[in-house]
């Protein structure tokens, strides 16, 4: 069997080995359209470049990778998502795929590859015989608002509110209003400085009101909407949390970061933010049915506030890293 890789030309090219993987991988989440698959390898994330291969088996796609390179911070690093058509694998496909990502992070100056997957054996396997160590185990919940008790969820937030005197809260759609995008930035930027990054060398992200805009416009491109709730103090927006759902409406969303700043802690203002933008969620996105969250399995806080709201451990994923220079050079790469 011969294996050949190359750049890839067309998303379309693509889109069938990832809406295959995603059906054999995680069955339970959706399949994205040609549309916001398309948009996905045209647009990369705020603050990133990308560039994408295409491996193919006997002439016909059976995988392929994606580079993704950020151009703020963290500029050692290369992020990896690599993808075998489930009947194709254990061929050689993923092994010439990563050889491929090795020599293109190394071509842009980067020193290790970081990537996820699933945790089960094959996974597992793989990442091992190429070389890299499991850095950050988390788990993805989820919360079915079709069993969800709004009676309960009413009871919880008043009682949120009970430990927030002196706050109030504010809520927006995509880009935040100017008076407190600064605010915004500022809690996104202390985000890997908060949250659990295990043994993955991952710096805190700079992130700037520009970044910010840079990023909805880029969710926008992918066919997303983002709906968020901050808590205020003064003038201040001191905590901040945002859901992220397809923009036609589709029975999915994403939980996405929660942040309270340190001197804010202690009042259940992570807890009052989620309820209430779940609800402000709902209020323009009625169709959501179920949302996915990712957090650290060692993120106790965030778990417990995660499971008083009803959330549910669906699975365990790997963050993996492998160094592509001895430890004292990638040390002074950085």
């Amino acid at each position: 069997m011969s294996v050949s890789i190359g750049p890839l030309v067309s998303p379309d090219d693509a889109y069938e080995i990832d809406s295959a993987c995603m059906a054999h991988d995680r069955a339970d989440l959706p399949i994205q359209s040609r549309e916001v698959f398309a948009a996905r390898v045209t647009t990369p994330p705020a603050g990133h470049t990308s560039e994408y291969f295409l491996a193919r088996l006997d002439g016909a796609p059976a995988g392929y990778l994606e580079m993704m390179y950020p151009q703020v911070d963290n500029l050692g690093n290369a992020h990896v998502e690599l993808l075998v058509t489930p009947p194709l694998r254990r061929r050689g496909v993923g092994r010439e795929l990563y050889e491929v990502a090795v020599e293109r992070a190394r071509s842009q100056g980067r020193v290790r590859l970081l990537g996820q997957s699933v945790k089960q054996p094959s996974n597992v396997g793989f990442a091992g015989a190429m070389g890299a160590q499991a850095g950050l185990e988390e788990l993805r919940s989820r919360l079915d608002l079709r069993e969800a008790d709004q009676g309960r969820y009413a009871a919880m937030l008043a009682d949120a509110w009970t430990r927030a005197d002196g706050y109030r809260l504010v809520q927006w759609s995509g880009v935040p209003p100017e008076e407190i995008i600064d605010d915004v930035a500022a809690l996104d930027s202390s985000f890997l400085g908060e949250a659990p990054t295990g043994d993955l060398d991952w710096e805190p992200e700079v992130v700037d009101a520009e970044r910010i805009r840079e990023g909805e416009r880029s969710r926008v491109a992918r066919g997303r909407v983002t709906f968020h709730t901050g808590a205020m103090h003064g003038e201040r927006l001191v905590a901040w949390t945002m859901m992220n759902c397809m923009a036609d409406g589709g029975p999915h969303a994403w939980q996405s970061g929660t942040l309270v700043a340190p001197a804010h802690r202690g009042h259940r203002l992570g807890l009052l933010i989620k309820l209430a933008n779940l609800a402000y969620t709902r209020t323009f996105c009625p169709g959501v049915e179920v949302i996915d969250t990712f957090n650290a399995t060692t993120n106790e806080h965030m778990l417990r506030i995660n499971r008083e709201m009803g959330y549910r451990e669906v699975e365990s994923d790997i963050l993996w890293q492998r160094d592509l220079v001895r430890s004292d050079d990638a040390s002074a790469a950085r």
